[in-house]
């Protein structure tokens, strides 16, 4: 099965993997599932990292090579997922999970999230 991670999920997956939960932590160690991070993910990290946060403190380049290093595959936004954000019912404004939807809905991956708001989309969603 193919895995699109949302931001958070993809954040503890890389770097505090004890904050999954155990329905994530299983279908991510699962090899027979693809994992996927979209480019959407790290240019969210990139902005909040720029914003200074005290409580945020990723570096968007390391990040990126860990995720690679470990066999994890970039999904770019194309125009097709730009498009497709337009189909989506009007359920949350971030526009970083609306393009995650979109991104798995027109690739047909599944989305997991630990967002109850994204998990509301119809679609390849669940909530873990």
């Amino acid at each position: 099965m193919n895995l699109l991670l949302d931001t958070h999920i993809l954040l503890w997956a890389a770097a505090e993997p004890d904050k999954l939960s155990p329905e994530a932590a299983t279908l991510i160690s699962n090899e027979s599932n693809r994992l996927y991070f979209s480019a959407a993910s790290l240019w969210e990290v990139v902005i909040k990292n720029g914003l200074g946060r005290p409580d945020f403190h990723v570096d968007p380049h390391l990040l990126r090579r860990g995720l690679v290093d470990n066999g994890y595959s970039e999904l770019p936004i194309t125009s097709q997922h730009a498009l497709a954000v337009s189909h989506l019912p009007d359920i949350h404004k971030d526009p970083f999970d609306r393009i995650l939807v979109a991104q798995a809905e027109t690739e047909g991956f599944l989305l997991l999230t630990s967002d109850e708001l994204v998990a509301r989309y119809p679609g390849p969603v669940r909530l873990i």
